[in-house]
C-alpha cells in the first residue's frame, strides 16, 4: 500500500461528487486488476517450484537408492576377500 491511501479513504464535500467517485473507483479497480495480475504470476511460481521440487526430491531417492546398492556390493566384495585377479603375485 502507498502512502495516500489514507488520503484516498477520507471522503470530504468535495470528494463527493460522481467524477471524484468514478476517479477513486477507476484507481481501485486499477489496483485490483494489478494485485490480481501478481497474485497470478506467484501462482505460476509456486507451482513451477513445487514442479521442480518433486522432481529433485525423486532424483534425490534414486541417488540414496544407488549409493545404497554401491555400498552393499563393496560390503560384500570385502566380504568375499580379494579376487584372484586383484591378488599380486608373488614376485612382486
Amino acid at each position: 500500500m502507498n502512502g495516500d491511501t489514507q488520503q484516498e479513504n477520507s471522503i470530504t464535500g468535495d470528494e463527493t461528487a460522481p467524477a471524484a467517485l468514478s476517479r477513486r473507483l477507476d484507481a481501485l479497480e486499477s489496483r485490483i486488476a494489478h494485485q490480481e495480475h501478481w497474485l497470478d504470476t506467484l501462482d505460476e511460481a509456486v507451482a513451477i517450484q513445487e514442479k521442480r521440487l518433486s522432481t529433485l526430491e525423486r532424483i534425490n531417492t534414486l541417488m540414496q537408492e544407488k549409493l545404497r546398492d554401491q555400498q552393499r556390493a563393496l560390503q560384500e566384495a570385502e566380504a568375499q576377500g580379494p579376487l584372484p585377479q586383484d591378488e599380486i603375485p608373488p614376485h612382486y
